[in-house]
């Protein structure tokens, strides 16, 4: 079975700007696969999803799905795409938008019907059936769009930033059905995000994106295997007397007067020595490492 992408030396440049969007980059997606994309604000997550989704064209590089090049004829049945804001049908009711999203992606008319039903009950809108869509909350919004990014089963779906303004059931409600609708139809999902607590428990593989490239790829368990030997730290004190840590530590300023550190196993009971003698600590926790503590190292 071919890869469901491969990008070969994307790069991609927007008018009137020097700095690229997306800086040669190569990676792919395993048919399948659910494969997630960290970075902060501005590291081009957004500019490469849109080019996968043939939404954008690069100015350099190629990119193919399932092994044949990236166009319209074939992303438009097999991709659905969920954009970080706003949604296409935008004046239709929510049921209006699913069959519409159905029939439009190839299904007969009581296809669609039967469609629109089934993802009305998946996500749970029934009772926002007859609604316009303009008139739901932001955090309904968001399930609509992704109800219509999965409709008709497209093989491939990406997901920008999806669980934006949901609260916390709907959170793991987004997060269980992407992980069945994997394995129940082996569906391949890329997903940009900033939680990068809940993605861990999602994604496959993870890449990282910082100033516009690609500077990491793995499974978050390889990824993490570099910080094997580190344990986070985090510590409370008081922000006008910080603790004496030695002068080539960098801790992550999370907030004033809240720092994490990642230091190596054997060098534990020496920072509690120093935090038990400081007055200023409030609070402190000593934890393994998490594929976080390696994402906000690599962006920091």
């Amino acid at each position: 079975m071919p890869l469901a992408y491969e990008v070969q030396h994307l790069t991609r440049f927007y008018p009137k700007q020097t700095a690229p969007a997306n800086d040669d980059i190569s990676l792919t997606v395993d048919n399948g696969e659910i494969f997630g994309l960290l970075g902060d604000n501005g590291a081009g997550k957004t500019t490469l999803v849109k080019q996968m989704a043939y939404l954008l064209k690069p100015t350099q590089g190629s990119i193919t799905l399932f092994g044949q090049p990236l166009r319209t004829d074939n992303s438009a049945s097999k991709i659905g795409y969920m954009p970080q804001t706003g949604m296409a049908l935008n004046n239709l009711t929510v049921g209006e938008a699913f069959y519409f999203t159905a029939h439009l992606r190839g299904f007969s008319r009581s296809d669609a019907r039967a469609e629109r039903d089934y993802l009305l009950a998946l996500l749970d809108l029934g009772s926002l059936r007859d609604q316009p869509i303009p008139r739901l909350s932001g955090g309904q919004k968001r399930m609509v769009a992704l109800a219509s990014t999965l409709a008709a089963s497209p093989p491939v779906i990406i997901l920008d930033e999806p669980t934006n303004d949901l609260d916390p059931q709907n959170r793991q409600r987004v997060w269980d059905i992407l992980r069945n609708v994997n394995a129940d139809r082996g569906t391949t999902v890329i997903l940009v995000t900033h939680n990068v607590l809940e993605a861990e428990k999602v994604v496959q593989r993870v890449g990282i994106m910082q100033h516009g490239k690609l500077v990491s790829v793995g499974r978050p368990g390889i990824l993490k295997g570099d910080l094997n030997r580190q344990l986070r730290l985090e510590v409370v004190f008081s922000p006008e007397a910080p603790p004496a840590f030695p002068p080539d530590v960098q801790p992550i300023v999370l907030a004033a007067g809240r720092w994490l550190l990642l230091i190596d196993r054997d060098q534990a009971p020496a920072y509690l020595t120093i935090l038990n003698r400081t007055p200023s600590i409030e609070d402190f926790r000593l934890s393994t490492a998490t594929l976080e503590d390696l994402y906000m190292a690599m962006v920091d």
